[in-house]
């Protein structure tokens, strides 16, 4: 009977373990956010991160292997986000400029409230070398950008090659993230997503020239353009 009761008792404490160790790196991921929020992604220091966390370097070191572990973690948690709701809001879109209409206010809803997540995805962006292999991209950034490379050839007629489907998706970040930081500086609080949101129109109509200008075109239309 009492060897029964020791076995049911360490039963209940394995939830209660695993909990306490879900706590900790929920804390430590959001000190981290903080953090990065405050100095910048290179400028932070462990140590910072476990004293904002109120927990140990060694608790650290239980759930990552250093700073670029974490930051991958929680690159991979807020693009793995991201990137869902851009598929429950965005599928249902068939032409061009309601699309892309609907991937900036997916971006602009995601964003609002979550300052301390959108300098993390810009300071991620910023630190991205592409190269033509593009190599060295994160996992979660590359599968972010084919999210939005997918959404867009489902709305273009034309066949357009990964090449050019990879250079109009990070036009995509680029101009939504230019946009979102412009109004970041010119206005403050809730004005922000306010302000994006009527910079909209102009957004789409800038991407649907950059898209329609990174088409491929046919003989017929490069023989009407030279002339």
């Amino acid at each position: 009977m009492m060897v029964l009761e020791r076995k049911e008792r360490k039963k209940r404490r394995i939830p209660r373990q695993k909990r306490r160790v879900q706590v900790s790196r929920e804390k430590l991921l959001q000190a981290a956010r903080l953090v990065f929020s405050e100095k910048g992604m290179d400028a932070t220091r462990i140590d910072e991160i476990t004293e904002r966390a109120d927990l140990g370097k060694g608790t650290f070191y239980n759930h990552f292997t250093g700073k670029g572990d974490l930051i991958r973690h929680l690159m991979k948690d807020v693009l793995d986000e991201l990137a869902g709701d851009l598929n429950e809001h965005c599928r249902e879109q068939s032409e061009l400029p309601q699309l892309l209409d609907a991937i900036i206010m997916v971006h602009i809803n995601f964003f609002s409230k979550r300052w301390e997540d959108y300098v993390l995805y810009f300071q991620g962006r910023a630190d991205l070398h592409l190269t033509h292999s593009y190599s060295g991209i994160d996992t979660p950034f590359i599968k972010y950008l084919e999210t939005i490379e997918e959404l867009i050839d489902s709305a273009i007629q034309s066949k357009i090659s990964k090449a050019v489907l990879r250079r109009i998706a990070c036009a995509v970040v680029g101009f939504v993230s230019g946009y979102y930081s412009f109004a970041i500086i010119a206005t403050e609080g809730e004005d922000v997503d306010k302000a994006l949101g009527s910079l909209r129109s102009a957004l789409v109509a800038g991407l649907v020239k950059f898209i329609n200008e990174a088409l491929p075109r046919t003989a017929e239309e490069n023989d009407r353009v030279v002339r």
